[in-house]
């Protein structure tokens, strides 16, 4: 489990993150959603160490964060940050072996191409692992960088708009690729997410901020409801139920 306890982060005056405390349940999606500016990449990069928290605490599995050795962290909590663009021409497998560097230190072992292997038969890209990302569509580009991440074989997994510039095939192809990491190999999955019909449909445990603040969390059931939803959006939200989904329709 992670838990975040009275987080603070401040741009001079202003409070970006303000006073947040939440516990991530493990084994589970947990998604951020919340209005622009609502500080939900902010929590993400304190969550990873990336940004440095002014007050508060973060726990991972009742370890302070700042008492994890850099080595031991990167190989139990891995991040993939909106620009998560490389600038170097690598092909798919190229770019997937980076995420065992915390283990190979760069010299891959057999142990390590095997969890390679295993990372991209998960993105199912184990046909294109030769192509160079640049000869890539979209969301073969951005599965490619999840299993970059699923490679580095962390328990939590943290994802900061993973949807961004997706159309809705290759949103629905992340999404199912995520929901496969935590119920076929256990991980916890940590994401923020603009649209919220996705989370409706993807989350297990839902946190909204605003301002900084948490104004609510819950299941799917208890946070997809139109009262709480206007107090997230400040718009009338309305809820139809589809195949057992809660989706929101707000057009």
């Amino acid at each position: 489990m992670i838990k975040l306890k009275n987080l603070f982060k401040r741009y001079g005056d202003k409070p970006v993150v303000d006073n947040v405390s939440v516990s991530i349940p493990k084994g589970k999606i947990t998604t951020f959603i919340g209005p622009n500016g609502a500080g939900k990449s902010t929590l993400l990069s304190m969550i990873s160490r990336l940004i440095t928290r002014d007050e508060g605490e973060v726990y991972i599995e009742e370890s302070e964060i700042g008492n994890w050795k850099t080595q031991y962290l990167s190989r139990k909590l891995a991040i993939l940050k909106q620009s998560n663009h490389i600038h170097l021409r690598l092909t798919v497998r190229e770019l997937v072996s980076f995420g065992r560097f915390p283990y190979s230190k760069g010299r891959l072992t057999k142990e390590d191409e095997e969890k390679v292997d295993e990372a991209l038969e998960f993105v199912a890209l184990q046909d294109r692992e030769d192509q160079y990302l640049e000869h890539l569509s979209g969301g073969q580009r951005q599965r490619a960088y999840i299993a970059m991440v699923i490679a580095q074989d962390t328990d939590y997994v943290l994802l900061d708009e993973p949807l961004n510039n997706l159309d809705m095939n290759h949103s629905v192809q992340v999404m199912k690729t995520l929901k496969g990491l935590v119920h076929e190999l256990g991980k916890t999955v940590v994401l923020v997410v603009h649209d919220i019909n996705f989370a409706s449909v993807y989350s297990d445990y839902i946190v909204a901020l605003k301002n900084g603040e948490i104004v609510r969390e819950g299941s799917t059931e208890e946070m997809i409801q139109s009262n709480v939803l206007h107090e997230i959006y400040d718009m009338d939200i309305a809820i139809r139920t589809i195949n057992d989904n809660r989706i929101c329709v707000y057009f």
